[in-house]
């Protein structure tokens, strides 16, 4: 245990006094203050002078601030964060050789992975905190609405949603840090790893989607829902999905389903426009619980590929 505070206290440290965490944080701080600023100014002039309806407060998370909202913002650009923090907290010590000098000392070997590893994590949870509580401060000012106890509530939940999924990335980028010795191969790993699950997952569930199942001109009812069905089954193997949709579902009550394509009858139609009122946040939860388990699902496991191959690695002195 000693060994492990040891670790956590000089990589937090090495965290906030890093060139690297400065400029990410204000990067990310920057554009998320721009597009809430630009959500509430929307906002203002859209209400104003008419009664503020339930749950305003949630579109400075969800409405669009020029390209994209806050909450997808966070769904791309978030998986940076834990990838630019962790690509070489294991290599770079061992190229420099100050790993072989840790272990030399009083410190066991999984001390010196959790602590990295718990280090990371509550850097990426104050990043989020802080950027968040600047959003909601803005937010009071902006609207003039202070939120109710739901909608803090469901902030919240998105808020520890979004630390689970930004340390999965976290855990990638420390894995691929393990396995490669060179800083540059595992930069360039982790930044692949990004743009596969980001831009070829849901690229490549389309095209799959439309060769199995293909058009046979005009609008079918069957072929749009076994494409839909296909294209989903496969998009939901990136965690990118999985995030977006569960975070979508938590922080908008007025969303009934994670899917953004649903095809009704008319006994559907006429069932939802009689519970056409928003969700309390335990139905949210509960449509996207088997999201949220797979992301600590995938989370755990890719931390413990990590700490299994560090353990067994060799490490000489340099």
């Amino acid at each position: 245990m000693h060994g492990l505070k040891v670790i956590f206290k000089k990589e937090l440290a090495d965290h906030f006094s890093s060139y690297r965490f400065i400029i990410l944080f204000s990067l990310i701080g920057m554009v998320s203050l721009i597009i809430s600023y630009m959500v509430g100014l929307t906002i203002k002039n859209e209400l104003q002078g008419i009664a503020k309806p339930k749950f305003v407060f949630l579109m400075l998370f969800i409405s669009q601030g020029g390209l994209f909202s806050f909450v997808q913002f966070v769904a791309f650009f978030g998986p940076l964060i834990g990838l630019i923090l962790g690509f070489d907290l294991i290599n770079r010590e061992r190229n420099e050789g100050t790993l072989s000098r840790i272990l030399s000392q009083p410190i066991y070997r999984d001390a010196v992975i959790n602590g990295k590893f718990l280090a990371g994590v509550t850097t990426i949870s104050i990043m989020m905190v802080s950027i968040i509580l600047v959003i909601t401060g803005l937010g009071l000012k902006m609207i003039g609405v202070i939120p109710g106890v739901e909608e803090l509530c469901r902030i919240f939940l998105y808020l520890i949603i979004s630390i689970i999924y930004i340390s999965f990335w976290l855990g990638v980028a420390i894995l691929f840090s393990i396995l490669f010795r060179s800083v540059t191969t595992s930069a360039l790993a982790v930044l692949a790893a990004w743009i596969f699950f980001s831009f070829f997952i849901p690229l490549g569930a389309n095209i799959i989607a439309k060769a199995y199942v293909p058009d046979t001109g005009g609008e079918n009812p069957e072929v749009l829902i076994r494409q839909a069905s296909i294209q989903r089954a496969i998009s939901l193997s990136s965690p990118i999905i999985l995030y977006s949709d569960a975070t979508a579902t938590i922080i908008d009550p007025t969303r009934k389903t994670t899917r953004s394509f649903v095809l009704m009858g008319p006994f559907e139609k006429i069932s939802q426009e009689r519970f056409s009122g928003p969700l309390t946040i335990d139905q949210s939860l509960l449509i996207v619980l088997p999201y949220i388990i797979t992301l600590i699902a995938i989370t755990v496991v890719c931390f413990s590929i990590s700490y299994t191959v560090f353990m067994r690695q060799e490490i000489r002195s340099a």
